[in-house]
């Protein structure tokens, strides 16, 4: 997306509290043992799984157990990850279908006018004028545009376009996005 407020989804949250930012990001799921020297099948949940290097501590699933990777390489698109002490197939095979966190500290700043998804979902939405307009639940990927989800206070879902021509600014400090709701977009 070439927009100046740029979206990106390099890790979901993960067990993150209502309020704030969450302690550990999503970045993979394991999904199965690959082959018998403990290979795990990693689905990337990332935009940036080359930042995932040899040597580098991971958290596994809802415990958080830290697990160092002793290897990694591209399998069509997954990865195959061999994590430190599940060398055959049986002990890797305990960590299927768990998730593969990092702690949100070790991921770096984006430039100015980009932002992490954790970083916007649940920031409230306004217009121009700066009526409430609902808080972002959730961020939809479409390919051509990020898409918000915002929870108005009407209990309605409105969707909202992340293009210039609609989102003005996106302020983590204040907590808010501005918009300028374009005809038909928000519901009277």
């Amino acid at each position: 997306m070439t927009s100046p407020k740029r979206l990106l989804s390099s890790e979901q949250p993960a067990g993150s509290p209502p309020l704030g930012e969450p302690a550990f990001l999503v970045i993979g799921r394991l999904r199965r043992p690959f082959g018998l020297q403990g290979e795990m099948l990693m689905e990337v949940l990332t935009d940036f799984p080359e930042r995932l290097q040899v040597g580098m501590t991971v958290y596994v699933g809802d415990q958080y157990l830290p697990v160092k990777i002793i290897g990694i390489r591209g399998h069509m698109k997954a990865l195959l990850v061999s994590l430190d002490e599940y060398n055959d197939r049986e002990k890797a095979g305990e960590l299927r279908n768990q998730t593969v966190t990092i702690p949100r500290s070790s991921i770096p700043p984006l430039p100015d006018g980009e932002f992490y998804h954790h970083q916007v979902i649940g920031l409230h939405v306004i217009d121009e004028t700066n009526r409430p307009l609902g808080q972002v639940t959730d961020i939809l990927e479409t390919g051509a545009n990020d898409v918000l989800i915002v929870h108005a206070e009407n209990g309605r879902e409105l969707l909202i376009p992340v293009i210039d021509a609609v989102v003005l600014d996106i302020d983590l400090k204040s907590s808010t996005i501005k918009i300028h709701p374009l005809p038909g977009l928000i519901p009277e």
